[in-house]
């Protein structure tokens, strides 16, 4: 049987359990959204970080590839095995400890599988704040935030998990193990390593344990729903929440009526606010603000806020949930749209961002681009206006076959929706990464100079190229 010594090498070091050769390997194989199904050689869970890096040197005697995955929720294709049957999936959530809370440093040392919303109530049994929020926090593997450098809800405040990030474990490609785990804020001492595996998908190591930095939870926080007239208008509303509420403001997302439009219709139990205002305010806004002080000052800052928007008329109406049930109910509504956009039916996603300044006049040229150049087309317009970042997405008209649509348009779709980013210098990819589902688009629209350093960290750092081959940058002919 062809492997069956490299297998028995890997069972010696993971134990036979976790060694997966047959059986029902689509958790392993198959990507979130069910659009690529690979096939692995094995499905390999290593418990430690000592096996993680005896699995990579026995991978690399073989030379045989290696696709790292944490919880498997990414949207890029980027940690699904090819169709090849040769590569090793190499799954961390066995590694799933919080290995030490360090309460004066405000930092928090965890394995690369810990689930997010573990770590994120680890932190918060011990009265701290991990503030990274994303819809998948209770799948998703904070080794996978770092190799995609996760966004989420609170980036405006906060930062990426890149900005979160003190420090990283990593086994390199021949199974060395490097330890930065230091949690120091001030380290100058040569290149930052650390930010070199932060994003790369996976593509140069594999992250086992990171040191991620903890605030003090808030005295209060306190969530608002605001209908506005306009997309400039919800951008203006932005600038007045960074005035008035300074780093109090942790969350601002922006959803267009027709996204709240198939929560109505698909989750009819949700009740969302202004849903009757559909023409004098096209887009809703949901604000987060946080408060050191006291629930009554971080009111009486959001009243302001929202009396002074009010008289400029970058805010048509607004409701203040009146207690944590009410903003939970609130951010459900917003994460419920990409479940809400599925169950419409098939739809082509895009995660961009632009400079918020820019972002009205980009909605505008691609919302008529798009409308001239394929008539019916839907589009739903979500995201984390705060930071720049929306995910617009185009479904397919509400008459004839979407299947069809898809097959027959998505590729112009992209195109123009790329094309358009670009003119606006923006990014076709914000917080959801490169993966294998955009590596032409990378290739396309960065600049040589920048894929030129890449591909000489990549060749220098994994010269086997056995690290998540044709994720990020494309496999180079032998």
């Amino acid at each position: 049987m062809p492997h069956s010594a490299f297998l028995d090498r890997l069972r010696h070091i993971v134990g036979a359990a976790n060694v997966l050769t047959e059986g029902d390997l689509i958790a392993w194989e198959q990507d979130w959204r069910r659009r690529v199904h690979g096939k692995a050689l094995a499905v390999v869970r290593p418990g430690n970080t000592q096996e993680v890096a005896a699995v990579v040197r026995a991978c690399a005697d073989e030379n045989i590839s290696i696709v790292p995955q944490g919880g498997n929720t990414g949207l890029s294709v980027g940690s699904t095995p090819d169709e090849s049957g040769t590569q090793v999936v190499l799954s961390l959530t066995r590694m799933n400890a919080v290995r030490h809370i360090d309460h004066d440093n405000l930092t928090m040392t965890v394995d690369a599988g810990c689930i997010l919303q573990s770590l994120k109530e680890a932190a918060d049994k011990e009265d701290f704040l991990f503030p990274l929020s994303l819809a998948a926090e209770g799948s998703c593997t904070i080794g996978g935030n770092l190799g995609t450098n996760a966004g989420g809800t609170q980036v405006v405040r906060y930062g990426n998990t890149r900005d979160l990030c003190l420090g990283l474990e990593v086994v390199t490609p021949e199974g060395e193990i490097w330890d930065g785990l230091k949690g120091l804020r001030k380290d100058n001492t040569g290149y930052d390593l650390r930010d070199l595996f932060i994003g790369s998908e996976g593509t140069l190591g594999v992250i086992t344990g990171a040191t991620m930095k903890l605030y003090p939870k808030p005295a209060a926080q306190l969530t608002a729903w605001a209908a506005v007239p306009s997309m400039p208008a919800a951008v203006r509303l932005l600038g007045l929440a960074h005035r008035q509420l300074g780093a109090g403001l942790t969350g601002f997302e922006v959803m267009g009526q027709f996204a709240l439009s198939f929560v109505s219709r698909h989750m009819p139990q949700l009740r969302i606010p202004f849903t009757d205002m559909k023409d004098e305010a096209p887009y809703c806004v949901l604000l987060e603000n946080s408060d050191s002080e006291s629930e009554q000052h971080a009111r009486e800052r959001f009243e302001q806020l929202l009396e002074l928007a009010l008289e400029d008329g970058c805010v048509v109406d607004a409701v203040v949930a009146e207690s944590l049930a009410q903003a939970n109910e609130l951010w459900h509504i917003r994460e419920s749209i990409p479940l809400a956009q599925a169950e419409e039916g098939p739809n082509i996603k895009h995660d961009i961002s632009v400079a918020a300044s820019r972002i009205p006049d980009y909605v505008e040229y691609t919302d008529a681009m798009l409308q001239r150049e394929l008539p019916g087309v839907r589009i739903v317009n979500f995201g984390h206006l705060g930071d720049g970042n929306l995910h617009y997405n185009v479904q397919a008209p509400s008459e004839g076959d979407p299947k069809a649509f898809m097959l027959e348009h998505e590729d112009r779709v992209n195109h123009l929706v790329y094309e358009s980013v670009a003119k606006f210098g923006g990014s076709f990819s914000a917080e959801h990464g490169v993966g294998g589902l955009k590596v032409d688009k990378l290739q396309k629209y960065q600049s040589p100079v920048a894929l030129k350093m890449m591909r000489a960290v990549k060749n220098a750092l994994d010269p086997q190229g056995i690290m998540n081959p044709g994720r990020v940058l494309p496999v180079e002919p032998k």
